[in-house]
Formats: structure tokens, C-alpha cells, sequence
């Protein structure tokens, strides 16, 4: 098993990994092998179309889902527009029923050819897309099923049942410290006298990255989540989706700031992961954490840990580097995506990570760092994902400084104790599946029960 900690985080853009960067980056591949089809079977017209199923047809509107698959449609993948100003573009592909491509041959409009199916889920993943290229005489010449599952990570249908983490891209290079099991984990660490930070990084340059190249991507993940806090801990005014939410980040950090002195650890946390939550609800840049929804958390306890308590550089690759071998385990023995467990698997897999990397930075060992991920999973388990009106803000941002608090706490709880525990972050991984598998499909991001359906009558 191996999960890239640089495929783990990724920059990208909001409100959802699963439903706004999956989709973008799946039509973006259909995109490309449907040029190079009419490139090779010359007809006066092809129309491109995309048909969403389960979770993606049922909140894809809220999640803008039509929206990503139009600017993969025409080339784009989510890193590229991070930083570009997306309504404007949104506007200006809004404006065509075609593609460059192809002198013009291959037509697509948003409106027409996004198609939300509110028929049955597909059987492999409730993130299935079905994409198709038609001829001028309307049959499909080109068909593809893709499912997003989770973090950003797309996976082919015919390629599903081989994918031992469901992650679309494995490493076939052996690692030094091939674990697949926290208890693994643990054994590893105790022969080796190594850190997980340490395995987790000896395992990344095994599959063939530079030491440099590395800690280059490890700081520039850093930098993007730290901008995420800073630009929304400023931005006011109200979020997009019709709710009438407004942004609250800045006028808490405002009021932190001050009264400094009386501000616990707690409200700066909040602040910090509402911050980021509130940009990925406008469709900001963020970074999957492990997925968008979930996406405050660990920048939120890594921000403070900088600029409140002055950790070095050193610090957050450690940091992270721990984050990602939590979450890969949670990847790999369960899931992240919200359509498949629920928020058990977006935020209170974050929390796991993020109290993971605590610990490690304040010093903990191995069994420690595993029970503080334990702690901080095991009080997320049955956690719901019910986002009102499909739209990743109520109770999505607020759930992620709960998320930090969490962590932060869990992190602290487990320094105080030997690393000794009786539930094992394994076995809390398989009650988080188990609980996920029975858990009812209105609560697995569908926004047909929980707070989705309990509105105020007004």
C-alpha cells in the first residue's frame, strides 16, 4: 500500500474534493481522449456529455459539480485554476457550445449536456460519472464510467476492482517500510528505531522522489494552506448558494486579536479552520486535507502551531509527512469520502491526522502518535454528512474548528499517557468502515436527512 503524501494533499479548489476537483479532473481525461478520437474518426459533429449518478447528481448543484466538469471539459484541472479568478472564466466557457479543439467539431454546453440522474447509484462507488462522446447521428461512440472517491482521487470503472487502496495512482516501486496496518506501523518503528515521519519519508524517496523535490512539495503545501487561513480570516460578506450564510472567521479573529490575552487555544483554532472552510465554501483555493469539506483542520492546528507557538519548518514537514501515513492507513482500510462513510470520514479522518502530526512535533512517540489519532477518530465515529441545500457550509464549517479542537485535545490527552491503550487505532479504522457500511445512504452526503431536512420553518 502506498499513498503519496504529495497525492494525499493537493492544491486545488472548492466547496469539494469529491464533487468539484474529481469531476474536473475526470472530464478533463475524457476531454483528451475524446479530441483524440474525432482527431481520428473525422465527422462533421460530436457532442460530449456527462451523466452524474448517486451523491454527484444529488448535491452536485450545491457542490458545483456541473461547473468543474465544464472547465475540465475544456482543459482545465483544478491546480491550474486555484489562483485564476473562476467566474470570470466560468462566464467566458459559459458563452460557448464548443470546444476549441478539433476546429470547432466537438460541441458541449453546461446547461444540456451535464446531466443530473437522480435514478439508482452505480454498484462500485455513490460518486459515479458516466461520460459520453456522441456522433452526429446521436450514438455514442466513446463511453467511459468514472468514480470520484474521495480527496480528489478518480478511479476508471475498469480499474476499480484492482485498486487495492482505491487511490488511482500506486506506486510498483517497494518501500523500505511497506506497512498497511497501524499495528504494522508500530512494529516497524519499534525494530527500526525510526519515527513514522522518518518511514513515511524513507518510503516517498524509495518511489523515486529527491530529497529536495520533496521537501519543496511539503513546503509548498504549507504555504497554500497557510494562505487559505490568512486570506479568510480577512474576507467578509456573505457565501454563495442562496443560504444567506456570512463569513464569521474574520470578525472572530478580529475580536481574538483584540483581547489576545484572554483568547484560549480553542477560539484560535475555530477561527483559523472556519477561515478556510469559509474560502472553500466560496470556491477558493484550498488543499485536500484529506478531502475539502474536511480541509480546515489540519491547516488550522498547523497554523497555530507556527505562528502561535513558533514551529520551524522542520516541524511542519514532520508534521505532515505524520498526517499522511494516518491517512493513508484511513484510505486504505476504509475511506475519506463523505458519500461512502460520511463526515466520519472527512473530518474526523483530518482530526486523526492533525493530532497525529501534533503529537509527533511535541515530541511523541510512535505508540503515542498512533493513540492520539485513535483518540481524535473514535470521538468522529457515526458522524453524519448532512450539508443543507447540498452546499459545503452548514454544519461544515463550524464541524471543522470542532475538528482542531479535537485533534489539538487528542494530540495533548495522548502525551500525557505511555502510548499503552486499549482500543487500537486499527480497530477504530474498521469500526469507522463498518459504521459507514450500515450507515443509511440519506446520511452519506445526499442532503436527504439529518440537518439537510430539519430547516427552520420561515
Amino acid at each position: 500500500m502506498f499513498i503519496g503524501v504529495l497525492e494525499l494533499f493537493k492544491i486545488g479548489v472548492g466547496p469539494s474534493s469529491s464533487h468539484t476537483m474529481g469531476p474536473m479532473l475526470a472530464a478533463c481525461e475524457f476531454s483528451r481522449l475524446a479530441v483524440a478520437f474525432v482527431a481520428a474518426h473525422p465527422r462533421p459533429c460530436y457532442q460530449l456529455r456527462c451523466i452524474l449518478k448517486g451523491s454527484l447528481s444529488a448535491t452536485g448543484r450545491g457542490h458545483a459539480t456541473d461547473r468543474a466538469i465544464a472547465l475540465g471539459m475544456h482543459g482545465y484541472r483544478p491546480e491550474q485554476v486555484a489562483e485564476l479568478d473562476l467566474e470570470s472564466l466560468l462566464l467566458r466557457i459559459g458563452q460557448q457550445d464548443r470546444l476549441a479543439a478539433e476546429e470547432g467539431r466537438l460541441r458541449f454546453s453546461p446547461e444540456a449536456d451535464v446531466v443530473f440522474d437522480d435514478g439508482p447509484a452505480l454498484d462500485r462507488h455513490p460518486n459515479g460519472m458516466i461520460f459520453q462522446l456522441l456522433d452526429d447521428q446521436g450514438m455514442t461512440v466513446l463511453e467511459r464510467t468514472v468514480f470520484s472517491i474521495g480527496g480528489g482521487f478518480v478511479v476508471a470503472e475498469e480499474a476499480f476492482d484492482a485498486m487495492p487502496a482505491s487511490c488511482s495512482s500506486q506506486s510498483t516501486e517497494p518501500c523500505p517500510f511497506a506497512f498497511a496496518s497501524a499495528e504494522s506501523m508500530l512494529t516497524m518503528a519499534e525494530t527500526s528505531g525510526a519515527s513514522i515521519a522518518t518511514m513515511k519519508r524513507a518510503n516517498e524517496l524509495a518511489r523515486g522522489l529527491e530529497t529536495r523535490e520533496l521537501d519543496a512539495g511539503l513546503d509548498r503545501i504549507w504555504q497554500a494552506m497557510k494562505r487559505c487561513v490568512e486570506r479568510g480570516i480577512v474576507a467578509r460578506g456573505e457565501l454563495p448558494g442562496g443560504l444567506g450564510i456570512v463569513r464569521r472567521a474574520a470578525r472572530l479573529h478580529e475580536r481574538l486579536e483584540a483581547a489576545a490575552d484572554r483568547a484560549q487555544v480553542p477560539d484560535w483554532l475555530c477561527a483559523y479552520a472556519m477561515a478556510v472552510n469559509e474560502e472553500n465554501a466560496a470556491g477558493h483555493m484550498v488543499v485536500t486535507a484529506p478531502t475539502n469539506g474536511a480541509a480546515g483542520v489540519i491547516p488550522a492546528v498547523l497554523y497555530h502551531l507556527v505562528c502561535k507557538e513558533g514551529g520551524k519548518p522542520e516541524q511542519v514537514r514532520e508534521f505532515l509527512l505524520t498526517a499522511a501515513a494516518i491517512g493513508g492507513l484511513i484510505k486504505h482500510n476504509s475511506s475519506i469520502s463523505g458519500a461512502e462513510v460520511g463526515c466520519q470520514g472527512e473530518v474526523g479522518s483530518a482530526a486523526a491526522m492533525a493530532a497525529a502530526g501534533l503529537c509527533a512535533v511535541r515530541g511523541g512517540s510512535p505508540a503515542q502518535v498512533e493513540h492520539a489519532a485513535e483518540i481524535a477518530l473514535e470521538h468522529h465515529i457515526g458522524m453524519t454528512c448532512d450539508p443543507v441545500a447540498g452546499l459545503v457550509q452548514v454544519p461544515c464549517i463550524e464541524r471543522n474548528g470542532f475538528g482542531a479542537v479535537k485533534a489539538s485535545t487528542a494530540a495533548y490527552l495522548a502525551l500525557h499517557e505511555s502510548g499503552r491503550h486499549f482500543m487500537p487505532l486499527d480497530n477504530c479504522i474498521a469500526a469507522m468502515k463498518q459504521t459507514g457500511e450500515e450507515m443509511s445512504v440519506k446520511f452519506k452526503e445526499t442532503s436527504r436527512g439529518g440537518l439537510a431536512v430539519n430547516l427552520p420553518a420561515c
